[in-house]
């Protein structure tokens, strides 16, 4: 998976994550989306006074596969939400009938909760996208992995309502063995992409439609992005490949769990 350099806006981020340095005790409700089972998750190092029912384990391995079969691609969206651009995404969705996976960064997520809350309400799914969207989180500690990913599932948690991520995208790629596990012992499941759209770069519309078309034979998970800057690009090059995609006889899926 390649990473992406350059990103100035994440700087901000991390600046937003300045202070995080435990993850409290939180009593999450599971809700019913996707078939989420009921029950929260204790935090490591806290004592509630209680055993509280822990969330069910997922798979370790990095999902690429769609639930949808092998003519289904998932559309996974990174960094938001954003209140300029995820809006437009979300319309585009509706428009198609598809449902999406938004991998959301905490502090954006924790801004914009009303947000989080129509991408819940609209049938997508969450997935936990870090604090500080750090593309070096593979050669930090385990401790700042952890209150990374830990403090980016509290915050997309309470700003959801209470709808727990799903999935867990490390930013740039940067899993490790520690990172993975950790994320699936809170039943989310560290998510990959097969088909990078490189809108991030904003090559243009044209250059994104083509790079997805070109790269869909690698798998069906495709990243876009609807934040950090101006997703003009992004926008316009979802509003040509949903249709298309949809023509070419793809359905729409959702990684694997």
């Amino acid at each position: 998976m390649a990473r992406h350099g350059g990103r100035g806006w994440h700087g901000r981020m991390i600046a937003a994550a300045i202070g995080v340095t435990a993850v409290a005790a939180v009593t999450s409700v599971w809700t019913a989306q996707a078939g989420q089972p009921a029950g929260g998750a204790p935090r490591a190092g806290v004592s509630s006074g209680h055993t509280a029912p822990k969330a069910a384990t997922v798979s370790a391995g990095i999902a690429h596969a769609s639930d949808g079969g092998a003519h289904a691609v998932n559309i996974t969206i990174d960094d938001g939400p954003d209140p300029a651009w995820t809006p437009q995404v979300l319309q585009l969705l509706r428009a198609n009938g598809v449902k999406a996976t938004f991998c959301m960064v905490g502090p954006q997520a924790q801004a914009h909760p009303e947000l989080v809350r129509q991408v819940v309400a609209a049938g997508h799914r969450l997935c936990d996208h870090t604090v500080s969207h750090d593309t070096t989180m593979d050669k930090k500690s385990e401790a700042y992995q952890s209150q990374q990913i830990l403090g980016a599932e509290r915050q997309i948690t309470q700003a959801s309502g209470g709808v727990r991520p799903m999935y867990y995208r490390a930013p740039g790629g940067a899993f490790t063995p520690y990172s993975r596990h950790l994320a699936a012992s809170h039943g989310m499941r560290p998510l990959g992409w097969n088909v990078d759209s490189k809108d991030f770069e904003r090559p243009g519309t044209d250059a994104i439609v083509a790079t997805v078309k070109r790269e869909l034979p690698n798998g069906p998970t495709i990243l876009f992005h609807d934040a950090g800057g101006d997703r003009s690009q992004t926008v316009a090059a979802l509003r040509v490949l949903l249709p298309w995609l949809k023509q070419q006889g793809y359905s729409f899926g959702f990684p694997v769990r």
